[in-house]
C-alpha cells in the first residue's frame, strides 16, 4: 500500500474505465483496510506495553544481565512506533480509494507519501538491524555485549531513520495534486513529473529498502545456522540440536513473511515503472484485482511483525500472560470492593 505511493497507486486504483471493480474496491479496501488497522494497532500496542513493562519491573538499561535483550527490546519498540506511526497513514490511502478522488490537499498529500515512505523504509530498516543484533548476540556473545547497550542500540534506532527520510525525501518535493487525465472531474495525489524519475526512484527503492534488507536479514540467519550447525558437530553444546532446529524454523518463516509481504507491490511498482503508459503520470490502466492484493500483503507487514518478531518469543508469552492475570486481578479487586 504505502510503498506503491511511489507509483501513483491513488490514481491506479481511482480512475478506470473498469467501473465494476472499481466500485467493488471502494467497498474492500475500507473492509480490509480496517482490518489491518484493528489488528495492527491493537497488537503493536500490545507490544509496547509489554516491552516498557519489562523496563519498570527493573529489566531495563540498568540491568546489566540483560544488556543484549535490553537492545534487543529496543529495537523491537522502535519497529512497533515505525508500523504504528506508518499505519496512521493508512486512513488518508483508504479514503481516497473510497471517494475515487483525493480530498485532503497539496500539503497532505506530500506529507501522507513522504511519512508512509520513510516509515516503511525504518520499520525495514529495523528488521535488517534486528536480524545483525541476532547474529551478534548467538555468535560473538562478547562483542554483542559491549556492542548491544542500551544507549548505542538506542542511538543506532533512532540514526535508521536518517535514511529512511532521505529515501522518502522526494515524496515531499515533487508530489503534487493534480488531475488525471481520464478523470477530468477529480484529483489524484501523483508521485512524480518524470516517468524516467519515477523509474530511477523505484529502482532505487527496490534495491536499497528490500532487496539490501533482504540479503541482510538471510545473511545474518544463514550464518547464525551456520554457527549452531558447526558447534552441534563440534560437541561443544548437548542442546544446541534443539536450539538449531527453533532457530532454523524461525529463520526461515522470518525471510520468508518479509518477502511475501514485500514483493507483490515491489512487483507492481516496478512492472508499473517499466510500462510508460502506466498511470504514474496520469493515465490509469487497471492491474486487476492483483492490485488490491499486492496493497493488502503490504500492510499485512504491519501485523505480521509483532506475531514473528514478539508473539514467537517464550519470554513474550510469558510476559503477555502476566499483564492478562494482572488485569484479571485488578477486575477482581474491582468486583469484591463493588460487591462490598
Amino acid at each position: 500500500m504505502l510503498l506503491l505511493n511511489s507509483t501513483d497507486r491513488d490514481d491506479l486504483l481511482g480512475n478506470s474505465s473498469d467501473t465494476g471493480l472499481a466500485n467493488v474496491e471502494q467497498v474492500l479496501v475500507p473492509v480490509l483496510d480496517s482490518l489491518v488497522l484493528l489488528l495492527g494497532v491493537s497488537g503493536h500496542t500490545m507490544v509496547m506495553v509489554i516491552l516498557c513493562g519489562r523496563w519498570g519491573r527493573g529489566m531495563g538499561p540498568s540491568s546489566q544481565s540483560s544488556m543484549t535483550g535490553t537492545g534487543t527490546d529496543i529495537l523491537l519498540l522502535a519497529l512497533s512506533a515505525a508500523d504504528l506511526l506508518l499505519l496512521s497513514m493508512l486512513p488518508f490511502h483508504t479514503a481516497a480509494i473510497a471517494l475515487q478522488q483525493w480530498p485532503f490537499g497539496d500539503v497532505m498529500c506530500r506529507l501522507v507519501g513522504f511519512l508512509g515512505s520513510a516509515c516503511s523504509s525504518a520499520s525495514v530498516f529495523t528488521l535488517a538491524t534486528l536480524a545483525v543484533s541476532r547474529y551478534l548476540t548467538v555468535v560473538k556473545p562478547a562483542r554483542a555485549y559491549c556492542l548491544l547497550s542500551c544507549r548505542r542500540v538506542t542511538i543506532a534506532a533512532m540514526l535508521l531513520w536518517v535514511p529512511a527520510c532521505c529515501l522518502a525525501a522526494p515524496q515531499l518535493l515533487f508530489r503534487y495534486v493534480g488531475t488525471p487525465r481520464r478523470n477530468p472531474d477529480g484529483l489524484t495525489c501523483f508521485a512524480f513529473l518524470s516517468h524516467q524519475d519515477q523509474l530511477i526512484y523505484g529502482l532505487f527503492h527496490f534495491l536499497v529498502a528490500f532487496l539490501l534488507p533482504l540479503v541482510t536479514i538471510a545473511v545474518a540467519y544463514s550464518s547464525i545456522y551456520v554457527f549452531l550447525w558447526r558447534t552441534q558437530n563440534a560437541g561443544r553444546a548437548p542442546q544446541v540440536e534443539q536450539y538449531q532446529s527453533k532457530v532454523t524454523q524461525t529463520s526461515a518463516m522470518l525471510v520468508l513473511a518479509f518477502t511475501v509481504c514485500w514483493l507483490p507491490s515491489y512487483g507492481l511498482m516496478l512492472a508499473l515503472l517499466v510500462d510508460q503508459n502506466s498511470g504514474a503520470t496520469g493515465t490509469s490502466p487497471r492491474y486487476g484485482a492483483f492490485t488490491v492484493f499486492a496493497r493488502l500483503m503490504a500492510t499485512s507487514s504491519t501485523v505480521v511483525n509483532p506475531i514473528l518478531y514478539v508473539l514467537m518469543s517464550h519470554k513474550f508469552r510469558k510476559d503477555l500472560l502476566r499483564l492478562f492475570k494482572r488485569k484479571g486481578q485488578r477486575a477482581n479487586g474491582a468486583v469484591a470492593m463493588t460487591n462490598a
